[in-house]
């Protein structure tokens, strides 16, 4: 991250390359603690999520020990570091699953914007705002939360979302819309207005008809038609080539984050199984809930005081 050589037996790989903005992240999950003896320090937010109907699961590539999420500006700067990291585990651990996703890279937009998914649809505009005064509450465990180890951390919902592209791209521009509950050009709510104008979820056509419909997909996870939930999210589109069948099999690494799984995530979600427009085109096939502790201070290692505490 300094965009220095890691410590010993450099591949070299990100030679001239400098920082690019790589960052490393890690998580623990459920199945940590009886690992390592620590079942009693295992935060009751870490709780198995529920089963949603909407599921296809594979259970190969979900849930594991740690997580480990490596991003940057630089797909060579981004592999230096997996390698590097594979390295120092050693026989300690192996990789249960690995998926790569990808953002628009920076400086493809004539100004920045928020970004696109592979649906065409801009995506994440109603993500909590750090300015918000209720953010920290809403995102991070309170300093003085338990155990005592997350304090300042956070829990990372972590699903693979195969969306189905063949199906989706058969509608209709305004279908699309109406799915979505959002104008596909500018993001902007069906009720007008830009992308940022709150959605006026009351407003009718000239036929009587509410203009985002009932089921729209951004209608169904606002925060108040969730009782509040709110969650971070910071997804990344995958590709993983096509199907034999000649599917794409391409979709979202759909990763938020929030205080308590069960008032972030769950509730929007188990609202999505209930009558989401968008549920016919995509499908859940990965899943893991991981506890990531605050970042570690100088001298330090993250989950220092999860280990040794």
């Amino acid at each position: 991250m300094a965009g220095e050589p890691s410590g010993h037996d450099d591949t070299d790989v990100a030679r001239d390359a400098g920082p690019s903005s790589l960052t490393i992240t890690f998580g623990f999950g459920h199945s940590f603690f009886a690992r390592t003896g620590l079942e009693k320090q295992r935060p009751a937010s870490l709780d198995p999520l529920p089963e949603f109907s909407s599921d296809r699961l594979d259970k190969k590539r979900s849930n594991g020990d740690l997580w480990v999420q490596i991003g940057a500006n630089d797909s060579l700067v981004a592999f230096h570091a997996l390698r590097a990291i594979q390295k120092d585990t050693g026989s300690a651990a192996r990789v249960r699953w690995q998926m790569n996703g990808f953002n628009r890279s920076p400086g493809a937009t004539a100004h920045p914007m928020t970004a696109r998914n592979l649906m065409g649809q801009i995506d994440g505009t109603r993500n909590p705002k750090p300015a918000e005064s209720d953010f920290d509450q809403r995102i991070f465990v309170p300093e003085k939360g338990e155990p005592a180890w997350m304090a300042n951390g956070s829990y990372a919902v972590v699903r693979r979302i195969r969306m189905l592209l063949d199906d989706w791209e058969k509608l209709s521009g305004k279908a699309q819309e109406d799915v979505i509950g959002r104008r596909k050009s500018d993001g902007a709510a069906l009720s007008g207005g830009t992308e940022t104008t709150a959605m006026d979820l009351e407003k009718t056509d000239a036929e009587g008809n509410l203009v985002v419909p009932i089921n729209a997909h951004a209608r169904i996870t606002r925060p108040d038609q969730n009782g509040g939930a709110a969650m971070l999210r910071r997804p990344f589109s995958f590709h993983d080539g096509i199907d034999t069948d000649g599917v794409p099999d391409a979709g979202l690494l759909f990763i938020c984050w929030q205080a308590d799984p069960l008032r972030g995530f769950v509730p929007v979600q188990r609202k999505l199984d209930r009558g989401d427009a968008l549920s016919q085109f995509i499908r859940h096939e990965s899943s893991g809930l991981f506890a990531v502790p605050g970042g570690a201070s100088k001298g330090e290692y993250v989950g220092q005081k999860l280990l040794e505490g």
